[in-house]
């Protein structure tokens, strides 16, 4: 019995299949949390690049309604899947020059599928001064 022991505790054959499954699950969580988070960057770029064309919309002559610059920031958001906010534009006067304040809001989920994160939200504003 003593020798049937020793023969198990000097075989090595399985030690690399009982690393792999020890070390797996935590490689893939990591995975998952780096994708997650590389989705919030996504979203946030593609939150900047919205703002970006409205604010680009907005200073062109002749001046756009509120509505081409809505539009054209919800037609040029990516990554957001539909959980961009409705952007609000405010004009205004600054020393004798008028401008438009573009603030938009999005709440991308950060699902990592084993336990639900608290929602993040993403805000995005620009200030563009209008041609007189």
């Amino acid at each position: 019995m003593i020798r049937l022991l020793r023969h198990f505790a000097r075989n090595r054959s399985g030690a690399t299949a009982a690393e792999f499954s020890l070390v797996v699950p935590v490689f893939l969580a990591f995975v998952m949390v780096f994708f997650g988070i590389g989705f919030v960057f996504w979203a946030n770029a593609g939150l900047r690049n919205a703002v970006g064309e409205g604010a680009r919309v907005a200073t062109l002559f002749p001046l756009r309604d509120d509505t081409t610059i809505i539009n054209t920031i919800k037609s040029n958001s990516f990554g957001l899947n539909g959980m961009m906010g409705t952007p609000t534009l405010t004009t205004g006067t600054a020393n004798g020059q008028a401008y438009v304040d573009i603030t938009v809001t999005a709440n991308p989920r950060f699902n990592l599928y084993f336990f639900t994160v608290s929602p993040i939200t993403l805000t995005e504003q620009r200030r563009v001064y209008r041609p007189s």
